[in-house]
């Protein structure tokens, strides 16, 4: 973590093996007061006041200490035509989130060896931060596709999953369902690519954008 507005990075060679500041519990392993952390990953493309809102949800109601947004560069199962710049994605993320203590942004994936696989990001996450109890935030929708992800099995044992909702998706839950749950978030259907196409069509659409990021909609259209 280097302070600024919660932005985090990976350790130097993912070396950091105790927790910070605390005791280890003997029969979990994991620190004694283990942090409760959402795992929102996604590449942001822009961020809009959907991803916000949710994460803002899950923090006030679903008893997530904190939502940890990892920017991913490029995700193995989308095309990048029409994915912008890395760190101008990032930093769109930076502002967003900026003022509010439970969110925090990170560039953490860029660190590590491509393609990004989320199974290998979150065993990286949890060798370099053994303090916190790490679980993935995924859409109904891409819950339809789990099968697809990379080593999928190992994914659903190792890491919680917690499911919001999509319009046109009945998540279809493993039984026993172990570690996998829905939460009922409100349903927000808006997307990065909604706000691509309006941009591109020309569309004042500035509330459905951060606050602190509505200066830079004339460059956003200038990428559409």
């Amino acid at each position: 973590m280097d302070g600024r507005s919660g932005i985090f990075s990976a350790p130097p060679g993912l070396e950091q093996s105790g927790p910070v500041g605390g005791s280890v519990d003997p029969e979990t392993g994991f620190a004694a007061e283990a942090k409760r952390v959402g795992i929102f990953s996604g590449s942001f493309n822009p961020v809009h006041i959907g991803h916000l809102a949710l994460a803002n949800w899950l923090c006030e109601y679903d008893g997530t200490d904190e939502i940890w947004f990892l920017v991913t560069p490029q995700n193995p199962l989308k095309e990048t035509k029409e994915l912008m710049d890395f760190r101008r994605r990032f930093e769109w993320v930076r502002k967003a989130v900026a003022g509010y203590p439970k969110f925090r942004v990170s560039d953490f994936e860029s660190t590590l060896p491509r393609p990004s696989y989320t199974v290998r990001t979150l065993r990286a996450l949890r060798a370099s931060f053994p303090d916190c109890l790490f679980h993935l935030i995924v859409g109904a929708d891409n819950w339809e596709n789990i099968t697809q992800w990379k080593d999928a099995e190992a994914l659903l044992a190792e890491f919680p999953l917690h499911i919001y909702p999509r319009r046109g998706y009945d998540p279809i839950l493993p039984s026993p369902p172990a570690q996998v749950r829905m939460v009922q978030a409100p349903l927000l259907e808006i997307s990065s690519s909604f706000i691509r196409e309006a941009l591109g069509q020309g569309k004042d659409i500035r509330f459905f954008l951060p606050e602190a990021i509505r200066n830079e909609i004339n460059q956003l259209k200038k990428m559409i």
